[in-house]
């Protein structure tokens, strides 16, 4: 059998597979990279400072998507918003500096939980950016899932600093979520030019300032934890792509299993019961909020007034 023939089978049997159970593999594809990623942030954060790890991720995640630019022709460089553009490269490279030093300074599972309560912050935020409507239901989820947050601090004790820069990125990555609704005629590969042209160049400031030189060796997996990170993102989109998000939703959330079998394996990382309890209670939330989306998204295509 040769390889073309090869892979015309393997393309067959891909097909052959129901497109939830396509976009549940590709969310789970990207949950690995993005494990593969974090542990590479955190295991290069021992020397080098969270900003220098983030604008690596920034700087080698805009080299690997440069072929797919360079093959679709200008019209990929292109934007219908150039400031708004600009706006959400800053929001998103800010979102990600406070992630890598989250991810960094905080146990692989609480950084991920923490990251999870963006869906916490796009409900308020489309409700006052984009007069989305939030009704009772969706509202009381948010309140119940901001529970878990605090379960999560221990506002009791003394609140590791952190966690409160984990959730400032989690608001930040909500503010940027609002943004790509507002620029959607962009396509997908434009949004990640610009956010890591502009997210560069934003990271490059302060990674400036606390720079240390990365060894060759370094310098090999600040190049392989870009292409996981960027891996991980283009997988994410497809996932959602192919399949329906009520459907493959939960298998997103296996980025928090992995993250915590890594942090124990890897790191030695044990969560006790109150980081569990509060992380469960976020992951219920998001997950009933982007049930009630789904529910009154199809609602609204069978009124006739979605796309």
């Amino acid at each position: 059998m040769t390889v073309q023939q090869q892979k015309a089978r393997a393309s067959a049997y891909w097909f052959a597979l129901a497109p939830n159970v396509r976009g549940a593999l590709w969310l789970l594809l990207s949950a690995t990279l993005f494990t593969v990623m974090a542990v590479l942030a955190k295991t290069l954060g021992g020397r080098l400072d969270s900003f220098q790890v983030a604008f690596f991720r920034l700087l080698f995640g805009l080299v690997v998507i440069m072929p797919f630019l360079i093959r679709g022709g200008a019209a990929m460089f292109k934007t219908h918003y150039p400031v708004l553009q600009l706006v959400r490269g800053v929001v998103g490279s800010s979102a990600m500096l406070c992630g890598f030093y989250a991810l960094i300074h905080l146990p692989l599972a609480d950084a991920l939980a923490y990251n999870f309560t963006k869906a916490l912050f796009v409900v308020p935020l489309a409700y006052f950016i984009l007069s989305e409507p939030a009704g009772p239901r969706r509202i009381g989820a948010v309140l119940v899932g901001f529970l878990g947050v605090l379960v999560m601090l221990r506002p009791t004790v003394e609140i590791d600093p952190a966690a409160l820069v984990a959730l400032g990125g989690a608001l930040l990555v909500a503010m940027a979520t609002i943004l790509v609704k507002i620029v959607a005629k962009d396509a997908p590969v434009t949004l990640m030019f610009y956010t890591g042209v502009v997210g560069t160049c934003v990271a490059a400031i302060p990674a400036w300032l606390v720079w240390q030189q990365p060894t060759w060796n370094e310098l090999g997996l600040l190049m392989l934890m870009g292409a996981a990170g960027a891996g991980a993102h283009n997988c994410f989109i497809r996932g959602y792509r192919e399949g329906e998000a009520t459907a493959i939703v939960p298998f997103d959330y296996s980025r928090l299993v992995f993250a915590g079998i890594a942090g124990f394996v890897i790191f030695g990382d044990v969560p006790d019961w109150l980081t569990i309890a509060g992380a469960v209670i976020i992951v219920a939330t998001t997950l009933y909020i982007a049930r009630r989306e789904a529910i009154e998204a199809k609602a609204l295509r069978g009124a006739g007034k979605g796309p």
